[in-house]
């Protein structure tokens, strides 16, 4: 515990909520939302996670399992923001393994992957053209990609959809990840049409809905 109280964080919100999107969507969850993030998507719907300089909670490794220990709740992911631009992120998911949590990360994709700790599972956000990020890309990540990970497209337009579809293919990600995910950037594009693309053509992934947002709010924090 004493390495848990050198570890510092700039946290957004720290809440209990379902899991929204992937394979464990609609499970109770322990968010960690730490602030700050390169990325300035398009469509992010977490515009106030973004902001190095803004410090809305500033806590230690041993602040934030108190924290998780008083929401009572085994399954723990690490968001953002980009939780792997915090250094104290990879110890502190190890230390939570290590002490019989349930542990994911959700990713931009623009940070390496390979030193996070094998027992936990990596969401990894491949950003597609329109949220004009697609350039930070960090491409290598997918030389080390487990068959625990998931590979995350949001697409916000038919471009957006081809590019990914080229992804998944010449990457064989599909293969290589328990499950290649797809969701429409809220609002943008209907539900359906991205469902009939992906029918079309066959392509061996699950279509997702961000579930928290039908259940809340989509603009509400905390949830």
């Amino acid at each position: 515990m004493q390495q848990l109280e050198t570890m510092s964080f700039n946290v957004s919100e720290i809440f209990l909520s379902i899991q929204g999107e992937g394979t464990r969507a609609g499970r109770p969850c322990t968010f960690i939302r730490l602030q700050g993030c390169k990325l300035r998507c398009v469509w992010c719907d977490t515009p106030y996670a973004l902001d190095h300089r803004k410090s809305e909670r500033a806590m230690s490794g041993a602040d934030i399992v108190a924290e998780i220990e008083r929401l009572g709740c085994s399954f723990v992911e690490f968001t953002g923001g980009e939780p792997l631009e915090q250094a104290g992120t990879f110890p502190l998911m190890s230390w939570l393994c290590d002490n019989g949590y349930e542990v994911a990360v959700e990713t931009g994709g623009h940070i390496d992957v390979a030193p996070v700790d094998e027992r936990v599972i990596r969401i990894i956000d491949l950003k597609c053209p329109d949220s004009k990020m697609v350039t930070l890309n960090h491409l290598p990540n997918l030389d080390h990609l487990r068959p625990t990970d998931e590979i995350k497209f949001v697409i916000a337009s038919r471009v957006d959809y081809e590019w990914a579809r080229t992804m998944i293919r010449v990457q064989h990600l599909s293969e290589r990840t328990a499950a290649v995910l797809m969701s429409c950037v809220f609002g943008t594009i209907e539900f359906h049409t991205l469902v009939e693309w992906i029918l079309e053509d066959k392509l061996d992934v699950r279509f997702q809905l961000q579930m928290h947002k039908f259940v809340w709010d989509p603009n509400m924090r905390g949830v």
